[in-house]
């Protein structure tokens, strides 16, 4: 399934991310030389309807057409199939940011993609990674990392001062190439805001600058720390909507403004319809369910017991069936 390249395709550069099927029969990894060998390693299009990360690429490929790379550059397009009809997945197809190293779903060709690609890198000697994202809430552009290490740290601050630290998900690009060198994953809020793709090609460019990671700590002023503790999901079996009184979970319409607000118990999210048993479920590290600790269901609103954090908070019901609703942190104190 996955076509390598050690130069860019003609007329790769030209196209938008909808139209990257009519060059590429499907994920591609494109190897580029640099002055530094050790390669710069960037994922892009996990999810086809995040296109930032293409758009970055495509800036910063542009800008060196006619010069040397200050470092090489190994760019993997993921999902070229969703990215065609501008969907985060299609129908049948697993979670691209869920099938690397580590997973435990059940996909073995996307898993064995996966695979090769971390193969391929590790006997490269790769530099750094970068996995580039968007969401479908409002929510700030935050970097996401699976060691709490100096230099992950160091890498994560050149994109920005919130960092989230997590576990879960599991088989996510990151985590797969945190064994292998300095790994981060880059969220640039949604596709088309402005701005997003100049701060994730400025951080591409970045990255291919640095020639090695500082030794000394980052500076525990410099960081706002947080770390997941749930993933928070709706059961398949329930409805649910915005503004829908009659589905079984009826959310408030301003609910993705929650994210990166500390929330306390009096917050509402939503209510449950009078009579229906059913409860939004809230995953911890370990994969249990925590939603009763973490959620009360008192005379059917919805709020939270303790002071949390949401992220990913999204109003995209199709986003929430495949994926979540929102993550839950809290602030931890600098390692």
């Amino acid at each position: 399934m996955l076509t390598q390249y050690e130069v860019l395709p003609p007329g790769l550069l030209d196209l938008p991310a909808t139209r990257l099927g009519e060059v590429l029969p499907g994920p591609a990894l494109i190897h580029l030389p640099g002055r530094r060998t050790s390669p710069l390693f960037v994922s892009v299009l996990l999810h086809g309807n995040e296109d930032t990360g293409w758009q970055a690429a495509q800036a910063v490929l542009k800008q060196y057409a006619a010069t040397e790379l200050p470092r090489a550059l190994s760019l993997f397009i993921g999902n070229v199939d969703a990215a065609r009809s501008g969907l985060r997945r299609l129908d049948g197809q697993p979670d691209y940011n869920r099938v690397w190293p580590g997973s435990e779903e059940a996909h073995p060709a996307e898993l064995a993609m996966m695979q090769q690609v971390v193969d391929v890198m590790r006997a490269r000697g790769v530099f750094a990674s970068i996995d580039i994202h968007n969401n479908t809430g409002l929510n700030p552009h935050y970097a996401c990392v699976n060691r709490l290490e100096q230099h992950y740290l160091h890498l994560a601050m050149l994109f920005s001062r919130t960092v989230v630290y997590f576990v879960r998900p599991l088989g996510v690009q990151s985590a797969a190439f945190a064994g292998l060198c300095p790994a981060v994953t880059v969220e640039c809020g949604k596709p088309g805001t402005p701005g997003s793709v100049d701060h994730a090609a400025a951080f591409m460019e970045a990255c291919l600058h640095l020639s090695e990671f500082p030794e000394h700590a980052v500076a525990p002023h410099d960081i706002d720390l947080f770390h997941t503790v749930a993933t928070v999901k709706v059961p398949e079996q329930a409805s649910f909507g915005f503004n829908a009184p009659d589905a079984d979970i009826d959310f408030v319409p301003e609910l993705d403004h929650f994210n990166f607000r500390e929330l306390t118990h009096g917050d509402i999210w939503g209510r449950v319809r009078q009579g229906s048993p059913v409860r939004l479920q809230a995953l911890d590290e370990r994969g249990a369910d925590i939603g009763e600790r973490l959620f009360d269901h008192h005379e059917n609103g919805i709020t939270l017991r303790q002071r949390l954090m949401p992220a990913m908070l999204t109003r995209d019901t199709r986003v929430i069936r495949q994926d979540c609703l929102c993550y839950l942190m809290e602030r931890i104190p600098y390692p």
